[in-house]
């Protein structure tokens, strides 16, 4: 399957905003088209029969169909897996009724696999919107991040994100949790978060099909606070350059070294983003955008947690 998405299937008409800016609506970004994905669970594990949603043209994908985009840049956490011959479906991604369209539903979901008197596994599933694809069917439950390729290409100089949310911080007020189906369940520090990410980079292989990238680029925000109430046109400013010594600056905004990112090379293989510096002048070839119902890694978050996202636009 070929990762990369062309700039013309993101990007909709030009709308004027103010001064010398203009906004532009990332395209399926009102969230009002969704593929209906129907997915039959192997006998072995109930065969129960499971919706799976994507956000894109109007379709109906029957008879466990692995999902390849048709013009649209938006992936999900929503999963077909097909793991030694068993098929199981994963949603955390829903479709939801607001005025007379719909918004995105990001759910942090507790999610288990039982084969009787084979095993019994429970994980924590975060519910994640971006920019990039998910290669179907996942074949091991290794390094989910891994399975996300993370991004599309992109070369415009950006000033903001803006969009629509709100959210429910999720069960005991948000307490994190990570639920990874290895040992006992972990409680971990903090309450959850949403959180959103925006960034642009500067990206090289090299010979030997390693991916590096220099950050121009960041917008990056955590929302722990229970948001009710829709909160529209919310508005991310993109900083360039090193952000390091901003008063802005949180941890979480660093280079993703510890927990990278991951993009198809050019040889067909999935690799980490090895992000090296900060470069405010250096040439954007890429867009990352993703937005989490919850933060830390895989298997991490508060269950119950919902984040809603709707009307999702680029500001130039």
């Amino acid at each position: 399957m070929k990762a990369k998405i062309a700039l013309g299937m993101m990007l909709v008409s030009a709308l004027p905003l103010y001064g010398q800016e203009k906004m532009v609506p990332i395209a399926f970004g009102d969230m009002n088209q969704w593929v209906v994905r129907k997915v039959k669970e192997s006998g072995i594990i109930g065969g129960n029969t499971v919706f799976l949603y994507e956000v894109g043209k109007s379709d109906t994908l029957l008879f466990n169909t692995p999902y390849v985009p048709q013009g649209s840049p938006w992936a999900t956490s929503n999963v077909l897996a097909k793991v030694s011959g068993v098929s199981k479906g994963s949603v955390t991604v829903f479709p939801e009724k607001r005025g007379d369209g719909y918004c995105a539903r990001l759910e942090t979901r507790i999610d288990g696999c039982k084969v009787l008197g084979l095993f019994s596994i429970t994980v924590l599933s975060t519910g994640t919107a971006f920019l990039g694809v998910l290669p179907e069917p996942v074949k091991d439950a290794r390094d989910p991040q891994s399975k996300l390729v993370m991004g599309i290409p992109f070369t415009e100089r950006l000033k903001a994100l803006v969009f629509d949310y709100k959210f429910e911080q999720g069960r005991d007020g948000g307490k994190r949790w990570k639920i990874s189906g290895t040992g006992r369940d972990k409680e971990l520090e903090g309450t959850n978060a949403a959180e959103v990410q925006l960034l642009l980079q500067s990206r090289w292989e090299d010979p030997e099909g390693n991916v590096y990238a220099k950050r121009v680029g960041t917008a990056w925000q955590q929302y722990s606070q229970d948001s009710p109430e829709w909160v529209n046109g919310h508005r991310m400013t993109v900083e360039y350059g090193d952000i390091t010594d901003k008063p802005f600056f949180e941890p979480y905004m660093g280079l993703t070294v510890r927990e990278p990112q991951f993009t198809i090379n050019s040889k067909g293989e999935r690799v980490p983003i090895q992000e090296v510096g900060w470069d405010a002048s250096a040439p954007i070839t890429h867009l990352i955008l993703r937005f989490s119902s919850g933060y830390g890694g895989a298997f991490v978050g508060c269950p119950g947690s919902k984040f809603w996202i709707d009307n999702v636009k680029l500001v130039y």
